[in-house]
């Protein structure tokens, strides 16, 4: 849930969010106390503690609406567990590690800085959806019909160690050889648990120089909102990364659940090779795994689960979708372009961190450059990145129906999971509504061929500035 501060989200609307979740949370949980056929683990719901987690990032709001947001868990009967400044990992983290009934982030991650918002996962860090509680929740802030309890107390616990622990068990220490790494911390979230990393790894031996630029947390954000897919926002980075000579760089969005990387050569490595990288390392790790992905760019990481006998299985974009497909096919990583990275052994949830150990853990074993890890994806499989297109004449469902119907007589074979993917064999592309703005987003991508995808690259261009489509 985002909104612009002071106009769709304040203290209010915040209490309200808060009051409804723990309220809906209470009684489900209350359900399954007395209910042995109540829908669910039974087991699970036995173990789990009435208490809601809360966190907040930098933003200089944040603070004020988590407070809200916790007076109306409290005012709902619930306790609240506060476990401060934190990144939404941090909150699933917690709510799985405390075995709390749900959990809450306040952030507006990489969005301007007149915005906030909150995230919302329940049991186990599941995440909610619409049918899963979502609705119903926004309903009854909406109507604020609440039922009046004891009032819940409060909590604070801001001791990261067993996280840190967690982020640090999925990387082998002993393996690491000398790296010299850049991390932008962007002046988001993210600094207090990479100093702590730096701890970690330098008493485990870990042979690494980690050199840090705006690492101080400032929800003014001095240096430009912290969103790397913003071009030039990444100059910083790369800068930084030839000024040290260094092996890699890492950026960080504002609330850390995505990071993002530049090679020693401080190119800017697009997040579809870091899937098939990754899922490439987990597969060498964890043979015949499944391994989960998004249809928008997937070439190469069909490619790389092939190659290494994995499984395949895709999923719609967006967290929830991910999560839910991982969690049925007990996959032991998912990974989307948009540089979300999930992992089983975290609660099937997203985390910043843990990708750039496991980089850093790869360079090592590998002792190749990260530009020689991912040069072959880039060549065998290259892609345009992701294209945004304004509406102004036409709607998205119109756009992606005339689009469907002008490469029918070419009988591509057609994907309707998300949005529209039409596969030519030497190429294919994806068209998909934004699901917050009047947006179209295209990814092309091609079989080798960098003049085949250029041509791609206009014919389409043109064909949606035809139809009243114009590039963002």
């Amino acid at each position: 849930m985002r909104g612009e501060l002071g106009v769709t989200l304040d203290a209010d609307i915040a209490y309200r969010i808060g009051r409804a979740f723990a309220q809906i949370l209470r009684a489900r949980f209350l359900d399954h106390q007395n209910n042995d056929d109540a829908q669910g683990d039974a087991s699970v719901w036995q173990s789990l503690q009435p208490i809601v987690v809360v966190g907040y990032d930098i933003r200089e709001s944040s603070s004020e609406l988590a407070a809200a947001t916790m007076a109306g868990i409290m005012d709902a009967g619930m306790d609240v567990l506060d476990i401060g400044m934190t990144g939404t990992e941090e909150v699933y983290f917690a709510t799985s590690h405390m075995q709390a009934l749900g959990g809450i982030e306040v952030t507006a991650s990489h969005n301007p800085i007149n915005y906030n918002g909150l995230k919302l996962v329940r049991e186990q860090s599941k995440p909610l959806s619409s049918d899963e509680g979502l609705a119903e929740i926004q309903a009854l802030a909406e109507s604020g019909e609440f039922t009046a309890s004891a009032r819940g107390q409060k909590r604070t616990n801001t001791d990261k160690s067993a996280y840190i622990q967690k982020l640090m068990s999925f990387i082998d220490t002993k393996k690491m050889r000398p790296l010299k790494l850049v991390i932008n911390s962007g002046n988001g979230s993210a600094a207090p648990v990479v100093d702590k990393l730096i701890e970690a790894l330098q008493a485990a031996g870990a042979p690494l120089e980690i050199i840090t630029m705006h690492h101080t947390p400032d929800g003014s954000f001095p240096n430009g909102i912290p969103n790397p897919m913003i071009i030039a926002n990444r100059v910083a980075t790369q800068e930084a990364v030839l000024a040290h000579d260094a092996d890699m760089g890492i950026a960080f969005d504002g609330d850390f659940d995505r990071c993002f990387f530049f090679d020693e050569n401080a190119r800017f490595i697009d997040g579809s090779y870091v899937v098939g990288m990754l899922a490439q390392a987990f597969l060498n790790k964890y043979p015949s795994e499944t391994i989960v992905y998004d249809p928008r760019v997937l070439y190469n990481t069909e490619a790389v689960i092939k190659a290494h006998a994995g499984q395949a299985a895709m999923s719609k974009s967006g967290h929830s979708f991910i999560k839910q497909v991982m969690r049925e096919s007990k996959a032991v990583y998912g990974g989307e372009m948009s540089a979300h990275h999930y992992f089983r052994d975290f609660c099937y949830c997203d985390s910043g961190m843990i990708p750039w150990l496991l980089t850093a853990e790869l360079l090592s074993t590998t002792q190749k450059p990260l530009s020689e890890l991912v040069d072959d994806y880039i060549s065998a499989y290259p892609s345009s990145g992701e294209l945004n297109f304004r509406l102004t004449h036409t709607d998205a469902p119109a756009l992606i129906d005339n689009i469907a119907a002008h490469f029918a007589e070419q009988s591509p074979e057609v994907n309707t999971l998300d949005g529209l993917s039409m596969d030519f064999g030497a190429w294919r592309f994806n068209l998909r509504a934004s699901n917050t703005e009047p947006l179209v987003r295209l990814n092309i991508e091609t079989r080798g061929d960098q003049s085949l995808l250029a041509e791609k690259i206009t014919h389409l261009q043109d064909w949606l500035t035809s139809q009243g489509a114009h590039a963002a």
